[in-house]
């Protein structure tokens, strides 16, 4: 049986009480600006114009996202592979979703609103001492904002010394997308790619 109706979901869950129903707010406050000034890693979700949906990593060093306002929020757009699927997204429907974490908290901050592609100097020039300047930036108009509670990161022990996987015992990124396309090459080794990105940062 599959669940079709957010009457059948509410018959099995119910409804959010208390501060669960009444914690988003319109706006960043102060918490919510103290929370984006400490993390140094966002994930960002975007919709196409035909639905399909697409989450993203982004990362920098604390406060990479800057706050303009309550209301607006800027991230540089470090320098990728090209795909560019959060952005066209972006410019085909404007639709953001963003998840904030800190490192060792578990509770994370969830930002969403409407997201605009700008090549503002005014924007670029936040971000002028990067080793790798952004070409342009995602100017996100805030419609949500709420902390989401700790349950998550506690169940997956995600900051936790013993979660952490060794590295070595796993495949390389090279050794997977070469079984995942069908490429006898010999992979890239882990250090390489290490040192390869390290020069895009």
């Amino acid at each position: 049986m599959y669940i079709e109706s957010e009457k059948q979901l509410r018959e099995i869950y119910g409804y959010p009480k208390g501060r669960a129903k009444d914690k988003q707010l319109p706006s960043l406050e102060q918490h919510s600006i103290n929370f984006i000034a400490h993390s140094p890693f966002v994930t960002i979700s975007s919709r196409s114009k035909t639905g399909l949906v697409d989450c993203s990593p982004r990362g920098g060093k604390p406060g990479f996202v800057k706050v303009l306002s309550e209301n607006c929020i800027i991230f540089p757009d470090g320098k990728g592979n090209n795909r560019l699927d959060s952005l066209v997204n972006i410019v085909e429907t404007g639709d953001l979703g963003c998840l904030f974490l800190i490192p060792g908290v578990d509770e994370t901050l969830r930002v969403n609103g409407m997201a605009r592609i700008s090549t503002s100097a005014e924007y670029l020039n936040l971000f002028s001492n990067y080793p790798n300047p952004p070409k342009t930036c995602i100017e996100l108009t805030i419609k949500e904002v709420f902390l989401h509670c700790a349950k998550a990161l506690m169940r997956s022990e995600l900051w936790a010394s013993s979660s952490k996987v060794d590295r070595a015992a796993f495949p390389t990124i090279g050794k997977m997308m070469n079984d995942q396309l069908s490429v006898n090459d010999t992979p890239e080794a882990q250090a390489d790619m290490v040192a390869r990105y390290q020069r895009d940062l």
